[in-house]
């Protein structure tokens, strides 16, 4: 059907020079580029842009990848002009860019999603497993009245770290019976509960003598919980984490 358009209240043969000059002038505009296609004799065709070809096979370049076919089962090439090809990797380096922008935000979403974590009650403690720079396992009470993570002697060497109440970032800790501890001060790599994980988190190493003062292996304190608006389903035993 002939295409016309509306000027003046009458009709008028549409010119297509003065079309592809306006879509010319559209920012972002990209225009309409054909790319190689192999015709497979099963009747099957492939787009893509030929990358290597040979007497045995042929290597066609796709959006994200490439793949391989036998000259034997190939019918024939239609081939794009090297313009062509140009554009369309262009716009394969495009929607790549596009899909790493999709692939972060929806790691943000899910990141800053509450979650909830399963929690062992015992004796008015919460306790919680945790993973410690993606090495250790730890079960920590859950404390808010701990300004740091404190840890007990054995977990830290289980990451290689030792206690030394002499080294030169060594802290006073008010203990809840109201002595004073000196432990050492180290920022730990990684501490996640579940899929929630918080990198370069503050913790107290208690000296090996001193950690049996503390229950399990330590204290999940502030120094973790302050990075998140957090509550606890007492009635379904879990820990609700929500990302600051």
């Amino acid at each position: 059907m002939r295409m016309r358009l509306i000027k003046e209240g009458r009709l008028s043969k549409y010119n297509p020079v003065a079309l592809l000059l306006f879509f010319l002038s559209v920012p972002g505009f990209m225009p309409w580029a054909a790319a190689d296609t192999i015709y497979l004799k099963n009747g099957r065709s492939i787009e893509g842009i030929v990358k290597k070809e040979n007497a045995d096979d042929i290597e066609l370049e796709i959006s994200f990848g490439s793949m391989k076919f036998p000259q034997k089962q190939i019918d024939h090439i239609v081939r794009s002009s090297p313009r062509e090809a140009e554009l369309i990797r262009q716009e394969w380096v495009k929607e790549k860019i596009r899909a790493q922008e999709r692939a972060k935000e929806a790691e943000l979403r899910r990141e800053y999603e509450p979650k909830e974590v399963s929690v062992d009650k015992q004796s008015g403690h919460v306790k919680v497993t945790t993973t410690l720079n993606n090495k250790a396992k730890a079960n920590l009470i859950l404390d808010t009245g701990a300004s740091l993570v404190i840890l007990s002697s054995k977990i830290a060497n289980s990451l290689g770290i030792k206690d030394d109440a002499n080294s030169p970032s060594a802290v006073d800790l008010i203990m809840a019976d109201g002595r004073s501890v000196r432990a050492r001060m180290v920022t730990l790599d990684s501490v996640k509960v579940q899929d929630s994980e918080v990198k370069d988190i503050e913790a107290a190493i208690m000296p090996e003598k001193e950690s049996a003062s503390i229950p399990e292996d330590g204290l999940l304190g502030m120094s973790f919980l302050k990075k998140f608006n957090f509550k606890i389903d007492q009635k379904n035993d879990k820990l609700i984490l929500e990302k600051l």
